[in-house]
C-alpha cells in the first residue's frame, strides 16, 4: 500500500516515509514509526514493524530491546503496533508479546515508591521522555489509572510550575533535577504522549480527562512563548543560544492538531498547529529527511532522526483529521499568536 498523498514544498509524505524506513532504529524509534504507520492507515506496515519488535523482544518483556539497550520503558512505544497486529491477525504471538510488555510495565520495571517509572536500567532517573513511551499504551490497554499515575509522577518531579515547562531529568536518590534544562523535545514528548493517550482511551476516571487535557494545554502554551520568527524553537526552549530545532514544532503541532480534532483544544490551536508543521516542513530536504532536528544517536546536536521523520508523518495525519474549517483557523503568521485563547 502506498502512503496517502500529502506533498509539501520541501518533500512528500512518501519521501519522508521512505527515509524513515531506511534509518536504523532503536526500540522507541521503532515504536514511533509504528505510530506513524497506524496514523497514516498503513496497517500492513504497522504489522511488519510490530513483527520486528516482537522478534527483538527481551525475555523480560521489553519490546525491541533484545539488542542490549538499557532503556527500561522505551520498548513500550512498540506496544500500540503490537496490539494492532494481535487484533488484525489473530496471531497469539503478538498477544503474548503485548502481555509480556504490559507485565513488565505494571510489575517488574524499576520504579520509585510512588510507582513512577525510571527511564533506564541501572539508573534511578525519571525522564520526561517516559511519558510518551508508556502513557499511551497504558491508556489504550485499559490501564488508565496507571497512565495518569505516570503523568502525575513525572509532573511532580519535572514540571516547573513557574515557567510551565518540563525539565529533562530527575534523580530519585538525590532528590533533585540533574538535567534542569527545558529541553524542547522533552516537552514535546510530554504533550504528544498525553495527546495520544487521550485519543486512544475514552474511559478515564472521573475528572481525569479534563486534568490531562488541561495540563497538556498548559505545557503547549508555555512552549509557544519561545517560538521564533522562523516558526521554530531553540533546542533548549528558554536558551536562545542553542540551535534552532524543528522536531519540537512537529511534536507540538501534532499535539495541538490532535487536541482540536478530539475536542479538548479550541479551534484556534488548529491554525497555530498548522503553522508549526509548515515551519518544520521547510526543513525537509530533497531526500525526504527532516533536517535540523535533535539528531540521533546522541540527541545533543542538530542532525536527523527517525523520531523526527515519524512526527512529520503523524502531524500531517493529524492535520487531515481536522474539518476543513478548522485546518486554517487562527492563522497568525510565522511568529504565532501573541495572545492565547482562554
Amino acid at each position: 500500500m502506498r502512503p496517502p498523498s500529502a506533498g509539501t514544498a520541501a518533500g512528500s509524505t512518501e519521501r519522508v516515509l521512505t527515509a524513515l524506513l531506511a534509518m536504523q532504529r532503536q526500540s522507541w524509534e521503532q515504536g514511533v514509526a509504528g505510530h506513524a504507520a497506524l496514523d497514516l492507515g498503513l496497517g500492513d506496515l504497522a504489522v511488519l514493524l510490530a513483527d520486528a519488535a516482537v522478534t527483538r523482544q527481551h525475555p523480560d518483556g521489553r519490546l525491541g530491546d533484545a539488542g542490549g539497550e538499557q532503556g527500561a520503558v522505551n520498548g513500550a512505544a512498540c506496544g500500540e503496533a503490537v496490539r494492532y497486529a494481535a487484533e488484525v491477525t489473530g496471531d497469539r504471538r503478538f498477544a503474548a508479546a503485548l502481555d509480556a510488555q504490559l507485565r513488565w510495565l505494571r510489575v517488574e520495571a524499576p520504579r520509585a515508591t510512588d510507582g513512577t517509572l525510571f527511564h533506564l536500567l541501572g539508573s534511578r532517573e525519571v525522564w520526561a521522555d517516559t511519558v510518551y513511551m508508556v502513557v499511551p499504551l497504558l491508556a489504550a490497554t485499559g490501564h488508565s489509572e496507571l497512565a495518569v499515575e505516570q503523568v502525575r509522577g513525572h509532573r511532580d518531579r519535572l514540571h516547573d510550575r513557574r515557567s510551565g515547562l518540563y525539565a529533562a531529568r530527575w534523580d530519585n536518590d538525590q532528590g533533585r533535577l540533574t538535567h534542569p534544562e527545558h529541553w524542547g523535545t522533552g516537552n514535546g514528548w510530554v504533550v504528544a504522549g498525553i495527546s495520544r493517550a487521550l485519543r486512544l482511551c475514552a474511559d478515564w476516571p472521573a475528572g481525569v480527562r479534563d486534568e490531562l487535557a488541561g495540563h497538556a494545554r498548559e505545557v503547549v502554551d508555555a512552549c509557544l512563548a519561545y517560538r521564533g520568527e522562523d516558526g521554530l524553537f531553540p533546542d533548549v526552549l528558554d536558551d536562545p543560544a542553542t540551535f534552532r530545532e524543528a522536531n519540537v514544532a512537529q511534536m507540538l503541532g501534532y499535539a495541538m492538531l490532535t487536541g482540536v480534532a478530539d475536542g479538548w483544544l479550541p479551534s484556534p490551536y488548529a491554525g497555530w498547529g498548522h503553522d508549526l508543521v509548515a515551519a518544520a516542513d521547510r526543513r525537509v530536504d530533497e531526500r525526504g529527511l527532516v533536517t535540523g532536528v535533535s539528531g540521533a544517536p546522541w540527541f545533543t546536536a542538530p542532525g536527523t532522526s527517525s523520531e523526527a521523520q515519524a512526527f512529520h508523518l503523524m502531524a500531517h495525519a493529524a492535520l487531515r483529521r481536522l474539518p476543513a474549517t478548522d485546518a486554517g483557523a487562527g492563522r497568525t503568521g510565522p511568529a504565532g499568536p501573541t495572545t492565547l485563547p482562554r
